[in-house]
């Protein structure tokens, strides 16, 4: 994992903690969350989890082909 460096007003990271803060959450977790959507990250993972999800239910249901150990572990 990289780190990154990046300017910003003092007062818009002092209230963006307080958000985060509120939130739960962190300045870090957040900025993360939202580089890894705009890098389409997280909708190659939705993708990869509802392939899986439809995998399960025909192989449970008798509807398709039965799926491998390693088929469900590729990466």
């Amino acid at each position: 994992m990289a780190n990154l460096t990046i300017s910003v007003e003092d007062e818009v990271l002092q209230r963006a903690r307080q958000r985060a803060v509120a939130q739960g959450t962190s300045v870090n977790a957040l900025l993360r969350d939202y580089l890894e959507g705009f890098a389409g990250v997280r909708a190659a993972q939705d993708e990869a989890i509802r392939s899986l999800l439809e995998r399960s239910a025909r192989a449970r249901s008798g509807g398709g082909p039965r799926v491998s150990r390693d088929e469900l572990h590729e990466r």
